[in-house]
């Protein structure tokens, strides 16, 4: 016993050794009742100062692992053991207690059903930012910034509605895009996907219905999955959803909730015009529908000029429209930030699905992001993304062109490019020869929601090198062309 410390430089010590002597008891290396080794003797053991296990003792004391006894030493506490005393009892099977929404979750789970990259591959899985691009010295200002005025209430609980000077930018950041915030409120989430979870969470499921584009953002497929609903996807066209189709659809049946994702949608990039946007709304508002708008990359436009979102579009009467916002793929997804504006009499049902939830987003987090947009970083920050990522981009774009036999590739912005071979053509077999040269990309059919899209692909460039962007997609298309031939 006490041959396995290891100590480490970058740790106090007597913390060290206060966990190794708790590890040793919960687990039953030291019994119930039993002595100590004395302050020198463990110092000699360990290779420690006596110091440094007088303290850990006087820790363990004070926190009820054991007790001392005058005269004769230090003995540990009979109730720390984790030792079960009932040696016989039965192991408990889980699977019978999962319920479905669990199945659903880890079914739908990419990160352990997903695409494995091996260590070195070129991947074109992600649609992250770079982090190569963090602006990390202003966000170091930022945060000392917002401590140095009111740390102590940032370290406190916060409101599940979220930081108010958050709000109140992320309202005016809002009009800036032709918002009418005239009777709509925000709440602030942890995240896009939250976002989504606490809106389907909140609003009646009358027909267990949600109709959206096909193909769709595979997290939005799954939360409908998990939260109950029939998913109708209606097809995409290259200025954004059939129109033809979205009012075949609402013909034939009713639906709760209608989700899209106008600008830039993932997987397939396009952007929706400003006049189906327009007709979109007109239908969807005629049948009385709730909007989901999903305002993904929304920042990340390279030509063209702006398109006012769903939610912008609607104008001050229509107040069917759900924004869902989220700064992840252009700034820092580590801070867990989102946003639903949204007419205000459904806020205030959101607001208390997420203190019941939650309590609330982050108040470190929401300051962090705060003082960071007030000290004007975001908008630099952004000029210098959208360069390289529109280089990246053009870059891919170029390699695509030249080198994969597709019949199809769309992608207006963003971070990503959508692939499209012919009918016949099947993904997830090029995937296979292509992750054996060391080249993996996302098959597109996990973003369909009728089983189809089995030909198409999506390219994630973000994250991938210049080099690597040329040698991958080079790699892709030579494979695809022998799976042609």
């Amino acid at each position: 016993m006490y041959l396995d410390f290891k100590f480490a430089d970058d740790r106090p010590a007597y913390i060290q050794v206060k966990d190794y002597m708790k590890r040793l008891m919960t687990t039953g290396a030291l019994q119930a009742d039993q002595k100590l080794p004395s302050t020198r003797e463990l110092s000699v053991l360990l290779r420690v100062s006596r110091n440094t296990v007088l303290s850990a003792y006087s820790d363990l004391e004070d926190e009820g692992y054991i007790y001392a006894v005058k005269g004769q030493g230090h003995f540990v506490v009979p109730s720390v053991s984790g030792v079960s005393v009932q040696r016989e009892g039965k192991r408990l099977d889980w699977a019978p207690h999962l319920n479905d929404y669990a199945r659903l979750a880890e079914e739908n789970d990419l990160m352990k059903h997903g695409i494995r990259a091996e260590k070195g591959a070129i991947s074109f899985t992600s649609i992250a930012p770079d982090e190569k691009l963090f602006d990390l010295q202003n966000v170091k200002r930022a945060f000392l910034d917002r401590m140095s005025l009111e740390g102590e209430v940032l370290l406190n609980y916060g409101y599940a509605k979220g930081y108010k000077p958050l709000i109140d930018y992320l309202l005016r950041y809002m009009e800036n895009k032709g918002v009418n915030i005239q009777g709509k409120d925000l709440l602030i989430t942890s995240g896009f996907t939250e976002a989504l979870s606490l809106v389907l969470s909140t609003l009646n499921q009358g027909h267990g219905r949600i109709l959206c584009e096909n193909p769709t953002h595979h997290t939005a497929i799954k939360n409908f999955k998990m939260h109950g609903y029939d998913i109708t996807g209606v097809e995409m066209e290259p200025d954004g959803i059939s129109l033809t189709g979205l009012a075949r659809e609402l013909s034939k049946r009713p639906y709760d909730l209608a989700y899209l994702v106008p600008s830039y949608h993932n997987p397939t990039g396009i952007v929706m015009s400003h006049q189906k946007r327009l007709e979109a709304l007109r239908l969807l508002n005629e049948y009385q529908i709730p909007v989901i708008e999903d305002g993904f990359n929304e920042e990340l436009r390279y030509s063209g000029s702006h398109i006012a979102p769903l939610v912008a579009c609607a104008g001050g009467e229509n107040n069917s429209v759900i924004y869902l916002g989220s700064f992840s793929k252009i700034l820092f997804p580590g801070l867990r930030v989102g946003w639903v504006l949204a007419d205000k009499t459904l806020i205030h049902y959101l607001e208390s699905v997420k203190r019941a939830r939650s309590i609330h987003t982050s108040t470190l987090d929401q300051s962090l992001l705060y003082q960071y947009l007030y000290n004007g970083n975001f908008e630099k920050y952004l000029k210098r993304a959208k360069a390289e990522y529109k280089r990246k981009y053009e870059l891919a774009i170029r390699c695509c062109e030249e080198w994969i036999p597709m019949e199809r590739l769309s992608g207006d912005g963003g971070l990503h490019l959508f692939v499209e071979f012919g009918p016949d053509f099947r993904t997830r077999e090029l995937l296979a020869a292509c992750s054996a040269q060391g080249v993996v990309f996302t098959p597109g059919d996990i973003f369909h929601t009728d089983g189809g899209g089995h030909h198409t692909m999506r390219l994630g460039f973000s994250r991938v090198s210049d080099e690597n962007i040329e040698k991958g997609i080079r790699i892709i298309g030579e494979t695809a062309r022998k799976l042609l031939n």
